[in-house]
């Protein structure tokens, strides 16, 4: 997948560098205090940022196949990675995609193996 098929949704992207899409909701803590930590990041000029709330874009969510906040989706270059990222022997990244709250520690370490 790249980059552009979210313009189809009114949603612009990099095609350069990092950029991670935080596919959230207001209503989910964890998603909130993943969102401080990747806005961190970006600020720091780590990554691009991308924040879509699931809510307000059903119809993407759905084609995405994406039923679980927060997700995210790891794109290098304007294409989603295509590879998976273990830290500690365990597969956190799969083809792109994470499910779920994930710590400042291991998204700084995910954010070097982009």
């Amino acid at each position: 997948m790249k980059i552009e098929y979210f313009k189809e949704f009114g949603i612009e992207g990099s095609n350069e560098g990092k950029l991670i899409v935080d596919i959230n909701s207001t209503w989910c803590e964890p998603c909130k205090l993943v969102s401080l930590v990747l806005k961190n990041f970006r600020d720091q000029g780590l990554i691009n940022l991308i924040q879509i709330n699931i809510d307000e874009h059903r119809e993407l969510a759905s084609k995405l196949n994406i039923h679980s906040v927060p997700t995210l989706l790891f794109f290098k270059d304007g294409k989603l990675l295509d590879k998976n990222i273990a830290i500690d022997g365990q597969i956190i990244v799969n083809k792109g995609v994470t499910v779920g709250a994930l710590g400042e520690l291991l998204l700084e370490e995910i954010i070097q193996q982009m």
